[in-house]
């Protein structure tokens, strides 16, 4: 699955970089024809902001926030994380498994979260 790219998995033509009105969909239209494996942590913080996919990259970032909870993208360290927390509750409320998962990697890292500035508390309310 993972050597797939989100237009296959989610079986969508998102459309053209090429015709993208921003660089920041440009970009978004790009990964979307790049195999989720090559993701790096600032793809999967993008694309978890805009709601790309979910289902299959918020598994992929949990495996790296597994290793650092602060892991960075290309704005600050925690970005990836902050991604995370503010995705549309829905989601959490259709994947609570997901929830918990995330919820174990904030209690095992609050400190550093603590010294990182990154607030949880929305997150932590959902359940």
């Amino acid at each position: 699955m993972r050597n797939k790219n989100i237009t296959e998995l989610e079986r969508r033509d998102f459309g053209d970089p090429k015709d993208a009105p921003t660089p920041m969909v440009k970009r978004c239209l790009e990964l979307c024809r790049v195999p989720i494996d090559d993701f790096t942590p600032e793809d999967l913080r993008l694309m978890i902001g805009q709601a790309f996919s979910l289902q299959y990259l918020v598994p992929m970032a949990i495996e790296h926030l597994q290793k650092d909870i602060l892991t960075e993208g290309d704005l600050y360290p925690g970005d990836l994380l902050s991604a995370m927390l503010n995705i549309d509750p829905v989601f959490w409320l259709d994947n609570k498994e997901l929830w918990f998962e995330v919820m174990e990697l904030i209690e095992n890292g609050r400190e550093n979260l603590a010294l990182g500035g990154i607030d949880t508390k929305a997150f932590e309310a959902l359940y």
